[in-house]
């Protein structure tokens, strides 16, 4: 039976118990929504509603015992200058815990532990939501856009690349080979002293010879 016991422990010990209510309460203050497991909620929503109170006092005591148990001094500024207003004609009941259902994985049961606002505020927030969604929707398409286009670029300069060894081969090959040469106007007829030259000054010398011979076989006769 459950005698005496005022809090839950959430197997926790005392320092790692209080770090993570005061982590909760000053998420909820900056937020104004969170979404956490159904004991962490309601233990943390007696927190949050004893700071919301002290914020609607509004003195310097109350400010510096606020100060002492948030984590941000944005979240305590937050609280005493907009929270509390919203509050000021309410008794209690400034917080609210909406069940989502059971996460996967361990089973918990989820909620969503928030602040209680008017129908103006739920509305303003909404249409808040609504203009981030877009935003982001927006930039990311953005950002989509520009990655194909830098994609494309990229693929240009590598075809570029990959064109540039071959063109540079292309020019040495034909800087190599050069102009045709032209075939010399007497390609075909033997060179002087050489060949045909040599042929008939030899002749002529053999037929010398025998003319010498033969006169002189007539003159001995």
């Amino acid at each position: 039976m459950r005698h005496r016991v005022s809090f839950r422990k959430l197997s926790r010990t005392h320092e790692h118990r209080r770090a993570l209510l005061r982590n909760l309460v000053t998420s909820l203050f900056i937020h104004e929504r969170i979404e956490t497991t159904v004991a962490k909620a309601k233990e943390a929503r007696r927190v949050a509603e004893r700071m919301i109170t002290f914020a609607k006092r509004g003195d310097l005591s109350a400010r510096r015992h606020v100060d002492s148990y948030l984590f941000d001094e944005s979240a305590t500024k937050k609280l005493f200058d907009t929270i509390a207003p919203w509050y000021a004609e309410r008794a209690g009941g400034y917080t609210r815990i909406i069940r989502k259902g059971r996460r996967l994985g361990d089973a918990g049961e989820m909620v969503v532990f928030e602040l209680v606002k008017s129908e103006e505020q739920r509305a303003e927030d909404r249409k808040k939501r609504v203009e981030a969604a877009e935003a982001k929707e927006l930039a990311k398409a953005e950002g989509s856009k520009r990655a194909r286009k830098a994609a494309g670029d990229e693929e240009a300069a590598e075809g570029e690349e990959e064109e540039a060894p071959k063109a540079k081969g292309k020019g040495k090959g034909a800087a190599k080979k050069g102009p045709p040469k032209k075939a010399a106007a007497g390609a075909g007829a033997p060179k002087p002293g050489r060949g045909g030259g040599k042929k008939g000054v030899a002749g002529a010398g053999k037929g010398g010879q025998q003319q010498k011979t033969t006169r002189t076989k007539k003159g001995g006769e």
